[in-house]
């Protein structure tokens, strides 16, 4: 049978493989359990019409993959952007399935969106096409099926809008999706989530490998990418912790920070991004000398010194070419706060430098270190079956531990499975540690389910 050519699904399942072969040869029975888990249980696809401001009908493709429901409902976001296609969207439910697996919550995997671009769009259009697109989506979605949640293109209006055309044609009030109002079934610290999570289990990360370069040191230097939700929030987090963040980018370019980024910088962009305004626009109106803008560029060429590189952008956002010009600016960790951010190429690069000495780099995938977020769409999930909310301490102290269990996890099966030796100052390939955990725990559900056998 030949398959359509979907690149970045094959990535994905590429290094899910690459990532299993030592635990394979040990345990053959679980390649049937493969060939069935990168199978969705279940592809949705339908057509979105709705009513510019002109009254013209617009068209767009609506889709949500429902990958694999073994560990519980199908959990994932709606990517809105125009770059969505079914590729990109099985990629991003594999791997959610892996991911939020390493979360130890009752969530499967899955994923959806359409190729609708809401920027430039009205607040009124932005409503048409979310009642629209639920229109279609409310017959394959429900809180002990699947719960979608925000992604790129989605923020808290566009949840907004889905819940309130939900609620209308379901006429129940019941947590089917997340990322909801604080007033109406939201959970403290889920915007903050990625981000946060993130720079929790880069900690455990640095203190094994490279605590010299604490993120408690404004001699500390991070470089992350994107300016969106998720940069934001682990950009703010660094420098509450006390590192100096030296750049940010959007999809024009990259903004670098001469002697860092303040708080405040960060709120001022935060505000600009929900106006979807750009970086080069904001930087026009800094002080000069503070920043250097590089249009067309992403930042990991720009810094000659780094020591924390952490996309926080899009899939594949960093080259080969751009991870040896990590290294060579002495970077030490390189965790993924976006999905996939690392080429297969660019992974190479960090997995054959991975010691704790000196040059040494350790590397997280972002089905690890950025599974905060989903963690806490979970605990909203759990808040709003009890009818209850937890406060931000509460929220936060559980994010902790989970990103704390995530990177025990990664930790412990990379070192049982890399089929390396980790004498010396070699460190456990977490790429394979995340993988192989989560596929074994996903794996033997379905085993107990009678999916393969």
């Amino acid at each position: 049978m030949v398959l359509p050519v979907e690149p970045e699904f094959e990535q994905a399942l590429n290094e899910l493989t690459h990532s299993l072969t030592h635990f394979l040869a040990e345990n053959p029975q679980y390649q049937k359990a493969l060939e069935v888990v990168q199978v969705p249980e279940r592809i949705v696809s339908f057509r979105v019409v709705w009513e510019d401001d002109q009254h013209l009908p617009q068209v767009n493709r609506g889709f949500r993959v429902q990958y694999n429901s073994a560990l519980g409902p199908y959990k994932g976001g709606l990517r809105l952007h125009p770059s969505v296609n079914l590729s990109i969207l099985k990629f991003l439910g594999f791997e959610q399935t892996f991911k939020n697996a390493l979360t130890g919550l009752s969530m499967g995997g899955g994923k959806g969106g359409s190729d609708f671009d809401p920027k430039g769009k009205s607040d009124n259009e932005i409503r048409r096409f979310c009642v629209a697109f639920m229109t279609e989506l409310f017959r394959h979605i429900g809180q002990d099926t699947d719960v979608p949640a925000g992604d790129i293109g989605t923020g808290a209006r566009e949840i907004g809008f889905l819940f309130g055309a939900y609620k209308k044609l379901k006429n129940e009030f019941v947590g089917m999706l997340t990322g909801k109002g604080l007033d109406w079934g939201g959970s403290f610290i889920r915007p903050e989530a990625t981000g946060y999570g993130l720079i929790y289990f880069v900690e455990h990360m640095i203190a094994k490998a490279c605590p010299e370069y604490s993120l408690s040191k404004p001699t500390t230097l991070v470089a992350i990418s994107g300016a969106g939700n998720v940069s934001q929030y682990t950009a703010l987090k660094v420098i509450e912790l006390g590192a100096t963040v030296k750049s940010l980018s959007d999809s024009l370019g990259s903004l670098i920070a001469t002697k860092g980024y303040t708080r405040e910088d960060i709120l001022s962009i935060g505000q600009l991004k929900l106006k979807a305004g750009t970086l080069e626009s904001w930087v026009a109106q800094q002080p000069e000398g503070r920043f250097t803008y590089y249009a067309g560029k992403r930042p990991w060429t720009l810094l000659p010194e780094v020591h924390h590189a952490l996309p926080g952008a899009t899939q594949n956002e960093v080259s080969k070419e751009e991870a040896e010009a990590l290294v060579k600016a002495g970077v030490r960790i390189v965790a993924e706060g976006s999905n996939m951010g690392c080429t297969e190429e660019a992974i190479a690069v960090f997995e054959a430098s991975r010691t704790s000495g000196p040059g040494g780099v350790w590397y997280a995938p972002g089905k690890a270190s950025n599974c905060g977020g989903v963690a806490v769409s979970g605990l909203e999930m759990a808040q709003n079956s009890q009818r209850l909310a937890w406060s931000t301490l509460e929220v936060d102290a559980k994010l902790k531990g989970i990103m704390a269990e995530a990177y025990e996890q990664c930790l412990s099966a990379g070192t049982k499975w890399s089929g390396e030796n980790l004498s010396g100052d070699v460190l456990p390939s977490l790429l394979s540690g995340a993988n192989v955990a989560g596929f074994i725990k996903v794996a033997d559900a379905m085993k107990e389910h009678g999916d393969w056998w």
